[in-house]
C-alpha cells in the first residue's frame, strides 16, 4: 500500500502524488509501488527493500545524500488476553533531499498514529524533526506495551496461584520471549540514537538536538523497564517451578503414606486368612464373639500406631 501525506495547518492530509516536503508511506508494497516511489524520488532501490525483511538488523546508513535508518517498532501479534504476544517489526525510514519515506512489511502503530493524525505538532517538511517524532512515538509505544506485559504477567500470576496449569506457564514463557525481543531492539536503537546525537549523519538544529535527547531518555527508560520486568518474570517462573516441584513431592509423599497405611491391615487380614489354627479363636467362640473381631481390631490398632509413628517422626 502506497500513500502520500503532507501536513497543513496542523493536520495530516493525504495527497495524490509525491510533492516536496511530503511523507511517503509504503506498507507491504508491491513491485509497481516500489518502482513508482523510485521514479518519484530517486531513492535507492536497496534502501526501499531493506525493511521488507523481518530479520533485517537495525542500522544507520548514508549513501549519495540519502539516509537510511532501520528501526524496530513494537507490535502486538495477538490481542487475545490468554495468548497475548508482543514482538517487533523493522521499519525503514529514508530521508532524501525533499522527502521522508517509511517502508514497513506490515502496518505498525507509529504509521497508524501518523496517518490518522493522532500525533500533534507534526510537520512533514521538517524532515529531521519528523523522523525524531516517529522515534519518540516508537519509544512511547514500547513503554505502553511494557506496561501491558507487566499487567498481563500479574494477571497470569494470580491465576497460577489458583491453578498452576500449563496454560499459565506457557503464557509467562510467551511474555518472557516478548521481553527478550524488546530488550534486544531497544538496546540496538539506543546505539543508533547515540550515533545520531553526534550530528554527523543528520543535520540537527538546537530544537532537534533537544528532541533527540528526549527520545534517547525515553528509550533508556524503556530499556530499564524491560530489564526489570524480565528479571521479575524470570524470578517468578523459577519460583513457580519450585512450587510445582514441591507440590509434586507432597503428593508423592501423601500417596506413599496412604499406601503404607493400607498395607498394614492387608498384612493382618492375610495372616488371619491362612488355613491354620490361630490363637484366641476358640475362646471367642465360647464367649459368643464373632471371629472377625480380632483381625479387624488388630488391623485398626496396627494402622493407628503406624500413623502415630510417622506423625512423631514428621514423615508428613
Amino acid at each position: 500500500m502506497l500513500n502520500y501525506y503532507q501536513t497543513a495547518a496542523g493536520r495530516m492530509l493525504r495527497l495524490d502524488g509525491a510533492e516536496p516536503g511530503c511523507w511517503i508511506s509504503l506498507v507491504g508494497p508491491t513491485e509497481d509501488e516500489l518502482a513508482r516511489v523510485i521514479a518519484d524520488t530517486g531513492v535507492e532501490d536497496e534502501f526501499l527493500r531493506a525493511a521488507l525483511d523481518e530479520e533485517e538488523p537495525l542500522r544507520l546508513e548514508v549513501d549519495e545524500g540519502q539516509t537510511l535508518l532501520i528501526a524496530d517498532i513494537p507490535v502486538t501479534e495477538s490481542e487475545e488476553t490468554d495468548k497475548r504476544m508482543f514482538s517487533t517489526l523493522p521499519m525503514g525510514i529514508i530521508v532524501t533531499r525533499d522527502n521522508v519515506i517509511t517502508v514497513s512489511l506490515k502496518e505498525n502503530p507509529v504509521i497508524a498514529d501518523l496517518s490518522e493524525g493522532r500525533m500533534r505538532n507534526v510537520n512533514t517538511a521538517l524532515k529531521t524533526r519528523f523522523v525524531l517524532q516517529m522515534l519518540l512515538r516508537a519509544a512511547n509505544r514500547y513503554l505502553f506495551d511494557l506496561r501491558q506485559i507487566e499487567k498481563t504477567s500479574s494477571a497470569v500470576e494470580r491465576e497460577l496461584y489458583k491453578s498452576l496449569k500449563n496454560k499459565e506457564l506457557i503464557q509467562l514463557l510467551t511474555l518472557e520471549k516478548s521481553l527478550v525481543y524488546f530488550t534486544t531492539s531497544l538496546k540496538s536503537t539506543e546505539t543508533t540514537l547515540e550515533k545520531l546525537l553526534r550530528g554527523r549523519i543528520l543535520k540537527l538544529y538546537e530544537e532537534d538536538q533537544e528532541l533527540l535527547e528526549d527520545v534517547l531518555v525515553e528509550f533508556k527508560q524503556a530499556i530499564e523497564m524491560a530489564d526489570i520486568y524480565s528479571s521479575i518474570l524470570s524470578g517468578t517462573m523459577d519460583a513457580f517451578a519450585s512450587v510445582i516441584s514441591n507440590n509434586l513431592n507432597i503428593i508423592m509423599k501423601v500417596l506413599t503414606i496412604i499406601t503404607i497405611l493400607m498395607t498394614v491391615p492387608n498384612i493382618v487380614f492375610s495372616f488371619y486368612g491362612m488355613n491354620t489354627d490361630l490363637p484366641f479363636l476358640a475362646h471367642l467362640a465360647q464367649w459368643g464373639i464373632p471371629s472377625y473381631v480380632i483381625p479387624i481390631g488388630l488391623a485398626v490398632l496396627c494402622t493407628f500406631f503406624s500413623w502415630l509413628f510417622m506423625k512423631k517422626r514428621k514423615l508428613y
